[in-house]
């Protein structure tokens, strides 16, 4: 991701949570929630939910990327989203974007 910008980045994301929602047949009420993870967290994510999309993500533009991507989606950014810093990011080892829908669960 060195190479493109964030803007760049994050609408090629959307796009693919796009297509990821037409391939699985999401209904028009169902949407994706889009978080920051760690390895540990994008595993359980992973584990627990079917579809999921994630992209790996440097630090310093983590943030930047979500609230670009959720700008994206029309979705609003949560109180610690918007107080989220390079530093917490390394902190917390956040390393992932990944999308999920919450209504569909892994059997």
């Amino acid at each position: 991701m060195n190479d493109q910008t964030v803007e760049f980045q994050a609408k090629v994301y959307v796009y693919d949570l796009n297509n990821c929602a037409r391939e699985f047949g999401f209904k028009a009420d169902e949407t994706w929630e889009v978080d920051m993870a760690s390895s540990r967290d994008k595993a359980d994510i992973e584990k627990k939910y079917f579809p999921t999309l994630s992209a790996k993500v440097l630090p310093e533009m983590l943030a930047e990327m979500m609230s670009s991507v959720k700008f994206k989606l029309s979705q609003r950014l949560a109180g610690i989203e918007k107080n989220t810093d390079a530093t917490h990011i390394r902190q917390q080892e956040l390393q992932y974007l990944i999308a999920y829908s919450p209504n569909r669960l892994r059997r």
